[in-house]
């Protein structure tokens, strides 16, 4: 069994790995939203990131679920109205805050 120590690195380190692909800055906004956002939906998602860039609802809730499943630093719940809602786990906030920077 990973300590707590351990499993960080890891995350860190899929994290890092994950950013390091990040082209147009999509990804790194995402993630700075979440560390905004105590609860936020994908189409909130989509209608912050339409702003800057151009983006489509169905890449953003695959890039959510990417981070969600493959990362895991964030929890899923869903709505009485049957919307998900997606928050930044607690003990990963400042391994976030550190790699992307929140202005």
């Amino acid at each position: 069994m990973r300590s707590p120590s351990e499993i960080k690195r890891v995350i860190e380190g899929r994290l890092r790995s994950y950013l390091s692909r990040d082209r147009t800055g999509i990804r790194r906004e995402v993630l700075r939203l979440f560390v905004k956002n105590q609860s936020i939906t994908i189409a909130e998602i989509v209608s912050e990131l339409q702003k800057q860039f151009s983006v489509t609802f169905h890449a953003i809730a695959s890039m959510v679920g990417i981070i969600a499943s493959r990362i895991g630093i964030l929890r899923a719940t869903r709505k009485t109205d049957g919307v998900n809602s997606y928050e930044l786990k607690e003990k990963y906030v400042d391994i976030v805050t550190g790699i992307v920077g929140v202005v």
